[in-house]
């Protein structure tokens, strides 16, 4: 019987004990403290009402927020519960004309007519694809070149195809390339080329081109169409480069970066020449000017669009985000916001010269040997690069 009492005992001090610690510590909360008697009560709500922003890509980007907030699933929600700034919310397919912008865009009558293009199909991202390589990647490439280029630029196409982009084994490697093109439209001032391009196609295979307008700011429309080709086309790719048709790539350079890297780094990899701390320009005679209309706020760390390289498994996760991100009419501040939306941040690697290289060092070989990219060159200079870079002879220790 002693046992049970001896609990019993135990369990009484150790209540007691609690109970008084409790006192002690309520009874010395706020000691010291003059307004220690007061009740604390927040000044503020804790949740903010929803405020549309007064620039347009971030209300849009508001309203797709709200709509995949996963938050939202296991809740008793309707429509009726979205603010009624989303209930104009429309289906990106859409390729008809948004007349909506011109009265939600402040000074949209003022503003250049690349703006106004751009809002008013910024919803639009399905263009049927018109020339297409469905077999391209059959043998699973390691290595896909996917150059942005236009319909007038036969030079620097043949030129990458006879230097850095020439497809087949390099490095004991599979190199697929492929140059992506929209159309040369005439109000845009552009001959028809259209039989030279039929041409090109039918002798090298490596054309793919959408129907759409291809100006500068639809390059982020390029993108987007161009990580749909790739999941259904070419998911087999282990690693992308994706740049533009006026830089040299060693790729040699980037195959050996590549083959030597880690699981883990693999993965998620994306890396090239990486901007941070930039925002919008304001300045209208600058090519990359943005209006407060259109965009406010910091851009994200972004990849320089002349060239960056990154892993077919983080492809797939790039094309389903893109879904979740308005267009923007910059392509790489674009897919920086993509992978920020997944948490990511690019990697900034010092082979990635898309700013060029001292003007000494242009005309010396081995200055290009442990470089990944140098951005601009002609196609006389690629071929010359790529020249000198597999010379027997070349010695750069």
């Amino acid at each position: 019987m002693q046992g049970p009492r001896r609990k019993v005992k135990v369990m009484l001090m150790m209540t007691m004990v609690f109970i008084f610690i409790v006192v002690e510590v309520s009874r010395n909360v706020g000691k010291g403290d003059d307004n220690k008697s007061k009740v604390l009560i927040p000044s503020k709500r804790f949740w903010a009402k929803d405020v549309p922003s007064n620039a347009y890509w971030n209300l849009q980007q508001q309203q797709l927020d709200y709509i995949n907030n996963h938050n939202l699933e296991n809740l008793n929600f309707t429509i009726e519960d979205v603010p009624n700034w989303l209930n104009n919310t429309v289906t990106q397919d859409s390729c008809e004309p948004d007349l909506r912008v011109t009265t939600q865009v402040k000074n949209y009558n003022s503003l250049p007519d690349r703006f106004k293009d751009l809002l008013l199909y910024m919803r639009c991202r399905s263009y049927p694809i018109v020339v297409d390589q469905p077999d391209i990647c059959k043998d699973q490439p390691f290595l896909l070149l996917a150059i942005k280029s236009l319909v007038p630029h036969f030079d620097r196409r043949q030129a990458i195809r006879e230097s850095w982009g020439r497809a087949g084994r390099l490095a004991n490697r599979t190199v697929v390339t492929v140059f992506l093109l929209g159309n040369a439209a005439m109000e845009d001032h552009f001959p028809d080329l259209s039989k030279m391009l039929e041409h090109e196609s039918s002798m090298h295979r490596d054309i793919l081109q959408w129907d759409y307008r291809d100006t500068f700011f639809n390059l982020t429309i390029k993108e987007v169409l161009f990580l749909e080709w790739l999941t259904t086309r070419c998911s087999g790719a282990s690693y992308v480069f994706k740049g533009d048709d006026d830089v040299f790539v060693n790729t040699i350079r980037i195959i050996e970066f590549l083959s030597n890297l880690s699981d883990a780094k693999a993965k998620e990899l994306f890396v090239g020449d990486v901007i941070t701390n930039a925002g919008p320009h304001r300045d209208k005679k600058v090519k990359y000017f943005i209006p407060e209309s259109v965009f406010v706020g910091a851009y994200p760390a972004y990849a320089g669009g002349g060239g960056y390289l990154f892993s077919g498994q983080l492809a797939k996760k790039l094309h389903d985000v893109t879904r979740r991100v308005p267009l923007y009419p910059i392509d790489d501040v674009y897919t920086g916001m993509c992978l920020r939306k997944l948490g990511l941040a690019p990697e900034k690697h010092k082979g990635f010269r898309t700013f060029d290289i001292e003007v000494k060092y242009r005309d010396n070989a081995c200055a290009y040997n442990g470089l990944m990219l140098v951005h601009p060159r002609s196609p006389q200079y690629m071929i010359k690069i790529w020249t000198w870079l597999n010379d027997p002879a070349l010695n750069c220790q």
